[in-house]
C-alpha cells in the first residue's frame, strides 16, 4: 500500500449516516419544528422598543410581563395544517402549544407607562426607562 491510499476502516461503513436524523419521507424534509419568538430590542433616549414576530396567534393570546427590568413574553399558539388528495387525507399535522420569550433590560421599565400594539403578526412594546433614583445617604445615629 502507498502512503497516498487512504485506509479503509469497515467501521467507518458500519456507522455511516447512523446519526443523521430521519426524514419525513411522505413530505420529501425534515419534520417540522415548533415556532419560536423572533425580535428586535432597540434603546432610544427614554425608551426601549422591541418589535417581536408572532405569525399566526391571536391578540387576545399574548401575555406580556414586566417586572423591574425582566420583560416575559408569552403566546398561546395553534397551527394546523391538512393535505388531501381527493378524499383521502395524505398528511395532517398540528402543533398546540406556549411560545415565552424572557430578556433583561439594562434599565428598569416604567411598567405604568409602557404600551403595547399588535398588527399583522407583528408585536410592538414601548418600554419607557424608569427615571434613576438617587441614592440617599442614611445618618447613622
Amino acid at each position: 500500500m502507498n502512503a497516498l491510499t487512504p485506509l479503509h476502516d469497515p467501521l467507518d461503513e458500519l456507522f455511516r449516516g447512523f446519526f443523521v436524523r430521519p426524514m419525513d419521507l411522505h413530505a420529501g424534509n425534515a419534520p417540522a419544528s415548533p415556532p419560536a419568538i423572533r425580535m428586535d430590542v432597540k434603546e432610544e433616549e427614554n425608551a426601549y422598543v422591541v418589535h417581536a414576530e408572532l405569525p399566526g396567534v391571536k391578540k387576545e393570546d399574548i401575555h406580556i410581563t414586566v417586572d423591574g427590568n425582566l420583560v416575559s413574553i408569552s403566546a398561546e399558539i395553534q397551527s394546523q395544517s391538512e393535505t388531501k388528495e381527493g378524499e383521502r387525507v395524505l398528511r395532517s399535522e398540528r402543533y398546540f402549544g406556549k411560545l415565552s420569550r424572557s430578556f433583561q433590560l439594562a434599565q428598569d421599565v416604567d411598567d405604568t407607562q409602557s404600551a403595547a400594539r399588535f398588527n399583522d403578526g407583528i408585536l410592538e412594546l414601548t418600554l419607557p426607562k424608569r427615571a434613576a433614583v438617587a441614592s440617599k445617604r442614611i445618618a447613622v445615629q
